[in-house]
Formats: C-alpha cells, structure tokens, sequence
C-alpha cells in the first residue's frame, strides 16, 4: 500500500507545474520582443547599408571593414580601454577602503553609508551637467577649461564616475565583509597577525565574491559609460587630421556610435551597427573573461 502525500507542498506542486507556463510566456515573450529580436536584426542589418530599416541592403563586412579603418573609432576604442582600466582600480580600492573603514565600527557609520550612496541615485546627464559646471569653475582660473584640454576631459570624466559609483561598490564591499566569518579573525588575532596581515590573508579572500561583482560592473559600466560623456564634455576638444577627418578626443566608445548613427550622414547607420556589434561582442568578452579569472580566485580560496 503506497503511503498517501499530503501537506501544503504537495498540494501546491501539480498545479505550479501546470500553470507555470501561464507565468513564464509573459515574460519569455517580452524576453524574445524586447531583446532577442532586436539583437538578431541588429547583427543582420551590420551587415547592410541602410537609412530606413525597411530598405536595408545586403553589403557584406563592408560595414565592419569601414568600422576598423575608421580612426576616430580606433582613438574611441583605446580612449575607453584606459578609461575603463583606470576607473576600474580607482573605484574598487576606494569603494573597498570606505567599506572596510566603516565596517570598522566607528560612530555615524549608517550616514556616511546614506552619504557615499546618494549620489548613484542621480542620473548620469545630470551629473555631467553639474560637475561641468564645477570644473568650469575651478578650471577659469588657470585660464583653461574642461572643453579645451583633453587631459582634464579624462580625469574629469574620472572623478565624475568615481563619484557617482564608489558609494555602490561600497554597499556590496559591506556586505562582503559583515560575511567574513568571525571565528576567522578571532583565529588570525590568537596567532598573532597584525591588522594587514589578517586583511590580505583572511578578510580579502573571503570578500573574493563581492570583488568578483564589483569589479565586473566597474569594467562594464567603464566601456558602456555614455551619458555622463555627453554632458560633461561631448567628446570635445577636437582634433582635426591631415586628411580632413575629426577625431573627438575624449569621445568614448558608446558616443562615437552614437554620433556615427545620429551624425549627418545618413549612410553610415550601417558602420554604426557594425560598431555596435563590435562593441557588444567587446563588452562581453572582457565581462566573461574577468568572471572567469576572479571566480577562480573564489574556488581557491
């Protein structure tokens, strides 16, 4: 005789499985609508010449031949590359140094947490706009501005997604470090380790997961960063070359497709969707390849 089931579980579970598809085709199709059609007619029309995408034209790798020989595309490429870079080492040892202080139990720790976050709540054209304004201001007094010197353009934009993001790394960097396991340090304390010793020893390899999210929302949001390029310098200033062409010198990679597609001519939609593509699949290498080189780190240890 075969035992009877019964419970809240059990009765749950046959009309779940059921019903289930009633709850995910909503959203599968949505998933489909909103993305992957999109993405599969964006790589179709790379390859096309276009102005309307109902009279789109088969072309070939024209547009990604017209992409890699474009030089303001190439100086956007390694201008992100070193943004990207930079922005990523800067926010991670700073958002962490700010984690670890405040989890070190000082007074007012809860309003410096509000204090450091607030300003990822702000949109990014906003703060351009703001922080633009503050360079300008501090900049006239050396007779120079951020739209003049491409140097200041870089550190400027720096600062700006420094500021914005620092106090988002540092909520998971927190929540990192309140999982270290007490009876860890409690061990490193017994044997003796200084507080450096138990910081790069214990404390570090057991944040490993959080510094495996920051730092890939850092490279990512490094090479997609646009808005705050917009507002605070639009690229500016300009070069103009031998040949006539402007390369914009603090123009990143996400607006020089943007200005590509948007510019005034009309022709080049389709090497600005190869540039898009080429983004992508850029954006998604590197993102993959950091998980991977950092999840190691977290298996090891």
């Amino acid at each position: 005789m075969t035992k009877k089931k019964s419970g809240i579980a059990y009765f749950f579970r046959t009309p779940i499985r059921r019903w289930s598809w009633l709850f995910m085709g909503p959203v599968l199709a949505a998933f489909i609508i909103g993305f992957v059609w999109p993405f599969i007619q964006g790589i179709y029309l790379s390859f096309c010449e276009f102005r309307l995408v109902s009279d789109a034209q088969f072309t070939g790798f024209g547009n990604y031949l017209k992409a890699f020989l474009d030089s303001s595309f190439m100086h956007s490429f390694g201008y992100t590359a070193l943004f990207a870079v930079v922005s990523l080492i800067l926010i991670n040892v700073l958002a962490f140094a700010v984690a670890y202080a405040l989890t070190q139990g000082i007074k007012g720790s809860n309003l410096f947490r509000t204090v450091f976050f607030m300003p990822n709540l702000i949109g990014g054209i906003v703060l351009g706009y703001i922080w633009s304004m503050i360079f300008d201001g501090i900049l006239s007094h050396f007779g120079t501005s951020i739209l003049q010197n491409s140097t200041w353009g870089f550190w400027g934009l720096i600062i700006l997604i420094r500021w914005q993001q620092i106090g988002y790394m540092m909520i998971i960097y927190i929540a990192g470090l309140q999982a270290v396991p007490e009876d860890m340090l409690e061990a490193a304390k017994i044997d003796g380790a200084s507080r450096w010793q138990t910081l790069f020893k214990v404390t570090i390899p057991n944040v490993m997961p959080s510094i495996t999210i920051c730092t890939f929302l850092s490279l990512t949001n490094g090479f997609k960063l646009f808005d705050q390029n917009l507002a605070l310098t639009a690229g500016q200033p300009f070069l103009i070359q031998a040949d006539g062409s402007v390369i914009k010198t603090t123009e990143m990679l996400a607006l020089n497709i943007y200005n590509t597609f948007y510019g005034s001519n009309s022709a080049a939609h389709g090497t600005a969707q190869a540039k898009a593509v080429l983004f992508f699949i850029l954006v998604a290498a590197l993102g993959l390849i950091q998980l991977a080189v950092t999840r190691k780190k977290e298996v090891q240890q």
